[in-house]
């Protein structure tokens, strides 16, 4: 189901090439959208099918953009090496083809996120520095998560933090010590303060 899903978003930004900031390649395009189903699974489909119009996802700079098609039309009239973003920059690919998810795409992916995992108070300023969830420091997670599955990370009054990947599935983690490593880090909103000129 999520592979048709993937068909069906790749389909959408294709035909919706129409301005200076190139659409992405199939590889880059495949690469893309598997790592953003990691988190969302087939809401995938929901970033693109909206009631406000056209939404679309173009590469600028190595970095993938989001955008309504109003938007990607204004931004034509400027010229390419004048522009430095424009939409939500969702991540970048490396120099060998990688994608990497950024902070800056954390709301749309917490809006759709299936699976979730919640910090008690005492983990949230560790996290917050870069590290991964510990048991200890663990709240709650979403029920029947599997290992290795990408999840979104909440403090308990539900504002999201970051995201990452289980290190363990939802029944793994209960008989986990409590220095073990619930969920690997990927990003949080501390990225704001000690990696600013690397996000856009």
């Amino acid at each position: 189901r999520d592979r048709s899903t993937l068909g069906d978003a790749v389909n959408r930004v294709r035909r919706l090439a129409v301005t200076p900031m190139r659409p992405l390649t199939e590889d880059e395009m495949k690469a893309f959208f598997e790592k953003l189903t990691k988190f969302v699974g087939e809401n995938v489909r929901l970033l693109l099918d909206r009631p406000d119009g056209d939404w679309c996802f173009r590469l600028h700079n190595d970095r993938v953009f989001y955008m309504s098609v109003a938007s990607l039309k204004i931004a034509s009239s400027i010229p390419r090496d004048n522009l430095v973003c424009v939409g939500t920059c969702f991540g970048k690919f490396t120099k060998a083809g990688k994608f990497r998810l950024h902070i800056t795409c954390l709301d749309h992916i917490a809006k759709f996120a299936k699976y979730k995992v919640w910090l008690k108070p005492t983990s949230e300023q560790s996290y917050l520095y870069g590290n991964h969830v510990l048991k200890a420091g663990l709240g709650r997670i979403t029920e029947d998560t599997p290992q290795y599955q990408g999840v979104v990370v909440y403090n308990m009054a539900d504002v999201p933090l970051g995201f990452g990947v289980t290190a363990h599935s939802t029944a793994e983690c209960r008989k986990l010590e409590p220095t073990g490593i619930a969920a690997f880090h990927q990003a949080d909103i501390g990225e704001y303060l000690r990696g600013e000129a690397e996000l856009c």
